[in-house]
């Protein structure tokens, strides 16, 4: 069958309509905010159970090497337990809503953290571990970035009590995966900054990269490097759990 010019030329220019609506749709989706979701949604997941292993190297060259279990539950629970060094083994950290502690084994009791602490004298601070919710605690806008295949999302604390007064999270625009972050305190000042790498499935349809090296820009030789080793999502844990009496059982 043999169509005129007159009827395909009209087809064509209806599906190049189309095309552009929905591309135009697709553009119009990405926010600031459906950013920010995303990175939450990856790097800090409803619920899971995971394995970690941190190195942090000192500004001597020497390292330390902590072997972890991570469980989170909504957003308001967290809880580590450190397997080892031996130094650290049977310690634990417990997180509920804006409170967090550290259990110490040898003292039988737990003690009051802060989310601007370092997390076990390394380069990651409490709240870059424990509370993954960007959205919650951060004001958010896009900004120009230098490259084109990246989008630049700048964020901004609504209140005093987060982990930094300001960060800049790269992203993918393929599939919206983090690449690199820039953390600044109250003066302006570069902190920290990570690299985000080794992409890798954990769990069917989740994602996420494996590998977050945290470099410390005020103190050149020193950088700790968090790699998550395994984790399932969407798994279910008894409130008990993220109590403090539980802490040590």
């Amino acid at each position: 069958m043999r169509f005129s010019q007159s009827y395909i030329f009209p087809i064509l220019a209806t599906m190049v309509g189309v095309a552009a609506f929905f591309s135009s749709s697709q553009a119009a989706e990405i926010t600031a905010e459906s950013l920010l979701e995303k990175y939450d949604s990856v790097m800090g997941p409803e619920s899971f159970d995971s394995t970690a292993r941190m190195t942090a190297t000192r500004e001597d060259g020497t390292k330390r090497v902590y072997e972890m279990r991570f469980v989170k539950k909504g957003t308001e629970k967290f809880r580590i337990w450190f397997k080892g060094p031996a130094a650290v083994s049977g310690q634990e950290v417990l997180r509920v809503g804006e409170n967090s502690w550290v259990y110490l084994p040898n003292l039988k009791r737990a003690t009051r953290i802060a989310n601007r602490d370092s997390f076990q004298g390394g380069d990651f601070n409490n709240a870059d571990v424990l509370r993954v919710n960007y959205k919650a605690d951060y004001n958010a806008a896009l900004a120009a970035s230098e490259k084109p295949d990246l989008w630049l999302i700048e964020l901004k604390a609504k209140n005093s009590s987060t982990s930094y007064d300001a960060i800049k999270l790269w992203m993918r625009k393929s599939d919206s995966m983090p690449v690199r972050g820039e953390y600044y305190g109250t003066s302006g000042k570069i902190l920290r900054s990570a690299e985000f790498s080794e992409y890798k499935e954990f769990s069917k349809g989740y994602r996420r990269p494996a590998k977050v090296l945290m470099k410390n820009e005020l103190i050149k030789e020193r950088s700790t490097e968090l790699l998550t080793q395994s984790m399932k999502v969407e798994v279910s844990f008894p409130d008990q759990r993220f109590t403090l009496p539980d802490l040590g059982k």
